[in-house]
């Protein structure tokens, strides 16, 4: 239930209507892209996109973090309703963010990303307090399908509300994208409640060696304790390497797409809206048409093939002019998006080493690599777009990211060949 509680976030303000109004409000003139963000000229693309990059590089920073405290205070449960509440009461404050008020929507949605990534570190870290092992792909599975359900259901109700805004009397043309920031704030809220009633309130704690401020360095050293390991298995190395790159192509489209449509090509929300909900759709059996696709073929060569779709999309995408181009790249988005994030992950799974009992520590540093890709490619297209002056110049640098991406997994290929021939 946490899960359909708090991917209304991903998909309302992260992907969707924050963005496409952010555009709209941040716009002096036709093309007059500049804003002031505390006495600073900037342009209002670039500054969202390191708003995010900001988000993302704190929430980095923080985790191992707030790992440890979990494991060590045990109040894992107070410290995922401090970031609950912190990223829906941020939500809920860009209602009041307009064109006069810019440094306070940034850093609303500065804070209402951190609270978003704060809590899942928390979130993750249940999963084994509350399932017996048996059920945790199961439980897991079943969080994620109820996230996608509940995100699309209050989505198709904003989208209502913005296209028809006279079924609810509304005659403001900037007031259904305000008040559907107020709807995730409820959703939000409202039905982790549910999750909070029932979770424990305490959870076991290891106990300390040593001094009590340790618990506040334990993470790192876990981080770091699994870096010296991964450098030390070259096949590993190399494909954290391309996962890194390809992520920077992957993630920075995710949260950028709409922002191009509504910039770069001045599509409206009737467009832009049901375009991302296609991306979802599509997503789905996405994913399960690379599944298939890498029980015939293996990870690793299903995984290229999807990056290689990606520099195909990326080019593309350069040369769109017109919404119909722009759904049809959507389209294949969303064919690749959940099929990429699958296999990467598994991937990754099925590399760790078969002696390691600590699967948490090496999807803790997977956690931590995956959102400095993050920060490394909003940062990257905000500058681009900044030295550039167009959106497109920074598309164009997410093909150059999967293209090393598939150099570094094209590596990790001939070194798992290798492997192989060596092992037999």
């Amino acid at each position: 239930m946490y899960d359909w509680a708090n991917s209304v976030y991903q998909l309302t303000i992260a992907s969707t209507i924050f963005p496409i109004y952010y555009n709209q409000v941040t716009r002096s003139g036709p093309d007059d892209f500049t804003v002031d963000f505390f006495g600073y000229e900037a342009v209002n693309t670039v500054l969202y996109s390191w708003s995010i990059a900001a988000a993302y590089l704190v929430v980095a920073f923080i985790s191992p973090l707030l790992s440890s405290l979990a494991d060590y205070t045990g109040r894992r449960k107070s410290f995922m309703q401090f970031f609950t509440w912190l990223g829906a009461l941020s939500c809920g404050a860009l209602f009041f963010f307009d064109a006069t008020n810019v440094e306070f929507g940034i850093l609303a949605f500065t804070l209402g990303t951190i609270g978003y990534g704060g809590s899942i570190v928390y979130y993750n870290s249940f999963l084994p307090v509350i399932c017996a092992p048996e059920d945790q792909d199961k439980v897991s599975a079943r969080g994620y399908s109820m996230g996608y359900l509940g995100g699309v259901i209050l989505l198709l109700f904003n989208l209502l509300m913005i296209l028809k805004p006279g079924l609810f009397g509304i005659t403001d043309p900037f007031l259904p994208a305000r008040i559907s920031f107020l709807t995730v704030f409820i959703w939000w809220i409202g039905f982790s409640q549910i999750t909070f009633r029932r979770l424990p309130r305490y959870t076991y704690r290891k106990r300390m060696k040593g001094k009590d401020q340790s618990i506040l360095l334990e993470g790192y050293r876990e981080l770091d304790k699994v870096f010296r390991q991964i450098r030390g298995m070259r096949k590993l190395s190399l494909y954290l390497t391309g996962f890194f790159f390809v992520m920077m192509g992957l993630l920075t489209t995710m949260f950028m797409a709409a922002t191009y449509g509504e910039k770069e090509l001045g599509l409206k929300d009737e467009v832009l809206i049901p375009t991302i909900l296609i991306i979802q759709l599509v997503g789905m059996g996405g994913a399960w048409l690379f599944a298939r696709l890498s029980a015939r073929l293996g990870n690793l060569k299903a995984l290229l093939i999807s990056v290689f779709m990606w520099i195909f999309i990326c080019i593309g995408a350069f040369f769109i002019i017109n919404s119909i181009q722009f759904m049809i790249a959507a389209l294949f988005i969303g064919l690749v998006m959940g099929g990429t994030q699958a296999l990467a992950r598994s991937t990754y799974s099925k590399m760790l080493p078969e002696s390691t009992t600590g699967h948490t520590s090496f999807f803790s540093f997977y956690d931590v690599m995956e959102k400095l890709a993050t920060v490394a490619g909003t940062f990257s297209f905000g500058i681009i777009e900044a030295i550039t002056g167009s959106m497109r110049y920074s598309v164009m640098a997410i093909g150059i990211f999967f293209v090393t991406g598939i150099v570094f997994l094209l590596i990790t290929m001939k070194a798992e060949r290798n492997e192989s021939v060596v092992n037999s």
